[in-house]
């Protein structure tokens, strides 16, 4: 059960709409190239906005239409209705596609865009969102796990073109298909694990820990701060992180359910260091500048990871955002470029499916003293 709204957008001359006369036939010419869907239209209203530009609403028995005539020409409509069937729509793509070609033929307009309908408030959310704030529509049929805990509010989705997917604050984090990211993370093929102690910072979806493993490192301790998240994969994304968190203590592994930052500070003050830290955590905040408390915490997390990392042979590994952040991936390195001790990194990016897109990754080496 969900409203739909189907967005149908053309551009005529502006002429069209500032004369009276001219706009009343746009509309009496617009309305029938609709009604084949929405039944006879009604006008329930007309009227001058703001700027000189001009709105209407129309209704049939089942649906209503807002047409929006601005005085640039663009005239931007909204088809709505309700249905029962959130995935069964009444403008199909195939119809978008004919009233397009309709509304180029009658108005002479090399601009016409028809999108699928827009689903408003159904039971399962099917949006997301890329690294850069574009809309995604997900497959979605089932919500399979959700609880709201003291640190986040933990989803997981089944959807049909990515299996179980894991959510967390409405931001996509590891589906089932996303092989590719951890291997990613981990330069896989590229790094050596074998015989190395290895660090994982966050990691709770398991997967990271999952594959570090089929390498034979000699130990890894994976710290993550919500157990929640462990418990909700090892049952739900078991074909990403395998049985490894059926135990936390492993023959050479440990997971630790607790605060990543302050076993880092204590990892210092020990002057413990590792062969790999692994950042698993935040991504890099998309933002003007570097300030606020994502970039504090980011720059807190890199600090200390790096500082735990063995000197000229040592790498911390992390994730940053997706490739067309060009911006926030700049402003990242330069906090590292300001980093004590300082480091050098290497960048690499692959496709990571469930996200729809390239994602960044970070091989950060500490330059020896």
């Amino acid at each position: 059960m969900a409203g739909h709204s189907v967005p149908v957008d053309f551009r005529v001359n502006p002429a069209k709409i500032s004369n009276p006369v001219e706009r009343k036939t746009l509309i009496q010419d617009f309305l029938p190239i609709l009604e084949p869907f929405t039944g006879p239209l009604t006008e329930m209203s007309m009227c001058e906005v703001a700027g000189g530009n001009h709105f209407a609403l129309y209704s049939s028995d089942s649906m209503t239409v807002s047409i929006k005539m601005y005085n640039n020409g663009l005239v931007s409509a909204t088809v709505e209705y309700y249905t029962e069937n959130v995935n069964k729509h009444k403008i199909l793509n195939d119809d978008g596609r004919r009233i397009e070609k309709q509304l180029r033929e009658k108005f002479d307009c090399s601009v016409t865009k028809v999108l699928p309908a827009i689903k408003r408030t159904p039971p399962i959310n099917p949006y997301f969102t890329t690294s850069d704030d574009r809309i995604l529509e997900y497959d979605v049929d089932k919500l399979v796990f959700e609880e709201k805990t003291e640190f986040q509010k933990v989803q997981i989705y089944h959807t049909k073109s990515f299996g179980n997917m894991l959510v967390l604050d409405d931001l996509q984090n590891l589906a089932e298909s996303d092989t590719a990211y951890t291997h990613g993370l981990m330069s896989k093929g590229v790094e050596s694990y074998e015989g190395k102690e290895v660090l994982i910072l966050g990691g709770g979806d398991g997967a990271l820990l999952w594959e570090l493993l089929k390498e034979k490192p000699k130990f890894v301790t994976m710290i993550d701060i919500d157990d929640t998240v462990m418990r909700s994969c090892r049952k739900h994304l078991r074909s990403a992180c395998g049985d490894c968190m059926d135990n936390y203590d492993g023959a050479n592994y440990k997971i630790i359910v607790g605060d990543a930052i302050a076993y880092m500070q204590d990892y210092i003050k020990e002057g413990r260091l590792f062969d790999y830290v692994f950042a698993d955590l935040t991504d890099v905040p998309i933002s003007p500048t570097p300030r606020g408390e994502l970039w504090d915490f980011m720059r807190t997390v890199i600090g200390s990871g790096t500082k735990l990392i063995k000197p000229a042979t040592g790498k911390y590994m992390t994730h940053a955002t997706g490739i067309q952040c060009s911006s926030a991936l700049k402003m990242f390195e330069e906090q590292m470029a300001k980093l004590e001790p300082p480091v050098s990194f290497t960048r690499t990016s692959c496709h990571v499916p469930s996200f729809m897109e390239k994602w960044c990754f970070y091989q950060v080496t500490r330059q020896p003293s």
